[in-house]
């Protein structure tokens, strides 16, 4: 629990200098946009493994993050395979409400059969919230126009940083919350990473790596701008972490994170030869030699995910607040 306490519980807000979210305008040509961000990883069946993997590692540190209570209505943007979005509804209990919205036809087919795999079991109603897992855009979501300002939560990671302009997700999903509601968003900054004893080439295709996504428009280094953007889509920043995403020889998940690093470079690699900087040969043997430095005694990968909370202007009771 972080030392200010829990932001959703009934609280008096300082007044800060942001705009009011009426003066926010809605850029009905947001959804033309969004089909011009460039997801450099694809859907085959090992990147969606590779999500499983990196949920697997993450989720348990977000949701203590975001303190869910029992009762919360959610809005889950960019749901993929709905892993952290299950985890929402068995956290909000069977009087919350949990929606996911997902674009890519694959990702939404393989969450909602692990959603009933996960139900298939159950000789009763699920512990948990239902769950509407629903295709569509996030910059034009499918929710119904009594849906809007309706939700406690709004939830976001991993998308901002394929976008051309992560403002206007930020800005849909301020309408989503109720006023008093959260906007949660985690994303990455690519820059951080950090490999010691560095192995050789490894640097050079990150960097790279990282070029792809600028050639496509989008932002390796959204992780630094959360809170900026929070505040200029309308909402109220209140919290600033991070979630950490390394390692080292020795620990029992170490293995899993550099195979999650291999795998996002192995599947960009197209991109990232691209760029001009590489070789697909060049990635393809850095890719090699980090597999073996990870073996090294003294190995260790530093990354970490940025996490940030903001509030919508206004008051409101909400559902499992108080």
């Amino acid at each position: 629990m972080s030392s200010l306490g829990s932001p959703h519980r009934a609280t008096t807000p300082c007044q800060p200098l942001v705009r009011p979210l009426a003066e926010i305008p809605y850029d009905p040509g947001m959804r033309a946009r969004r089909r011009d961000s460039i997801y450099v990883h694809g859907t085959t069946r090992r990147e969606q493994a590779r999500l499983g993997m990196m949920n697997t590692l993450i989720n348990d540190r977000a949701l203590g993050l975001m303190d869910i209570r029992p009762g919360e209505w959610i809005v889950d943007f960019g749901s993929g395979l709905g892993q952290i979005t299950r985890a929402f509804a068995r956290a909000a209990g069977r009087s919350g409400r949990v929606v996911g919205i997902e674009r890519s036809p694959d990702q939404l087919r393989t969450a909602r059969r692990r959603l009933r795999v996960e139900d298939g079991g159950a000789r009763r109603a699920p512990a948990r919230a239902p769950i509407d897992l629903r295709l569509g855009d996030a910059l034009d979501p499918p929710l119904a126009p009594d849906e809007w300002g309706t939700f406690d939560t709004a939830h976001t990671r991993f998308l901002l940083e394929h976008l051309p302009r992560p403002v206007d997700l930020v800005r849909v999903m301020v309408r989503a919350v109720r006023p008093g509601g959260r906007v949660v968003l985690q994303d990455e900054d690519h820059d951080i990473l950090r490999l010691f004893p560095e192995p050789e080439g490894m640097m050079e295709v990150w960097r790279a790596y990282i070029r792809s996504y600028e050639r496509a428009g989008n932002d390796p280094s959204v992780g630094r701008r959360l809170v900026a953007l929070l505040h200029e889509a309308g909402a109220v920043p209140r919290r600033c972490d991070w979630i950490f995403f390394g390692g080292c020889a020795g620990e029992s998940r170490f293995p899993t994170l550099v195979e999650n690093l291999a795998r996002i470079l192995e599947g960009a690699a197209a991109a990232i030869a691209a760029t001009g900087l590489v070789s697909g040969r060049h990635v393809r043997a850095a890719v090699a030699r980090f597999r073996a430095w990870s073996r090294r005694p003294d190995a260790a990968l530093w990354f970490a995910v940025a996490w940030v909370e903001g509030i919508r202007p206004g008051r409101g009771s909400g559902r499992g607040m108080d």
